[in-house]
């Protein structure tokens, strides 16, 4: 026997078994780049010794070091998911997860801390309405107990705008409410003391018939633009504010002369700043006009 090869001697089962170890890297190598769990993203299944699927005993070296690694680089670190929201974000679209919380966050952006106080200011208008008529409207103990409800609504008044335009917690309900809130009790101390006999019935006049006028001019020119608030307009609403402060609480004697002078300083300021809203609007809608004119005049040439 000897000088016979190997492959003779095992007869036509060892000639089938060196086929079988000669052939079996080339079949590992070509499968690997498309192999189910590497195109999906995942590392490729092994047989129980470490090597290629269907492979043999000796392949399992020689795939591992040079075969399907080195065609698939990475792919058994690719980490399951990730995919998924590259996609999605590569497509404009926003993860589920951030759907949700965004609903939350819109959910929630009404009880917040600036529509609160608005919220606070409109219970008060009642309160202070039943403080200032009890027993008679004239009692200097409930007449104070209405100021302190009154002087809350107006610092609250205060500071749920600036914390809706600092924190950008505006929304269309404070944008509604909160001029409501204002006029209301404003509107509910003057007709209270008009009603009791502290303050003229004219004067109650010309400050809700400013405020309701204004408002309602606002919105007749929104189409054209908005009119600002200026810095007379703050004053006018501070110096409202204390003045309808005073007349609320029992003063008398020189006490009682300034909140008149102060009040007479209030309704100047009302009117003054009115007529000045009145020359804004004015001025506002003619240009609104004049550029709706050119636009059209340049869109027909």
């Amino acid at each position: 026997m000897t000088g016979v090869p190997a492959s003779a001697a095992g007869g036509s089962s060892g000639a089938r078994r060196a086929a079988a170890g000669a052939g079996a890297p080339a079949p590992a190598v070509s499968a690997a780049p498309v192999a189910p769990g590497a195109a999906a993203g995942h590392p490729a299944v092994r047989s129980a010794d470490g090597g290629a699927p269907g492979a043999g005993p000796g392949a399992s070296s020689g795939v591992d070091q040079g075969g399907a690694a080195a065609a698939v680089p990475g792919a058994g670190e690719t980490v399951h998911g990730e995919g998924d929201d590259v996609d999605a974000q590569s497509e404009g679209k926003t993860p589920r997860g951030g759907k949700i919380a965004a609903a939350a966050v819109n959910q929630a952006s009404v009880w917040n801390i600036a529509n609160l106080l608005t919220m606070l200011r409109l219970v008060l208008v009642p309160a202070f309405v039943a403080l200032m008529l009890a027993d008679g409207g004239h009692d200097p103990v409930w007449r104070a107990l209405a100021w302190a409800a009154f002087a809350v609504a107006m610092i609250t008044d205060l500071f749920d705008g600036h914390l809706a335009r600092t924190y950008n917690l505006v929304t269309d309900f404070g944008k509604i409410a909160d001029p409501i809130a204002d006029k209301a009790i404003m509107g509910a101390a003057l007709i209270c003391l008009s009603a009791l006999g502290d303050l003229p019935w004219w004067v109650t006049g010309v400050i809700l018939g400013r405020e309701l006028g204004i408002t309602l001019l606002r919105f007749l020119v929104i189409r054209y633009g908005v009119i600002p608030a200026s810095r007379g307009g703050k004053l006018k609403t501070l110096t409202q504010g204390v003045a309808v402060g005073m007349y609320v609480l029992a003063l008398t004697g020189w006490l009682a002369t300034l909140r008149w002078w102060v009040m007479a300083a209030a309704v100047v300021l009302t009117v003054v700043t009115g007529l000045d809203y009145v020359k804004q609007a004015i001025v506002l809608r003619r240009q609104g006009i004049a550029e709706r004119k050119a636009a059209l005049e340049e869109k027909e040439a």
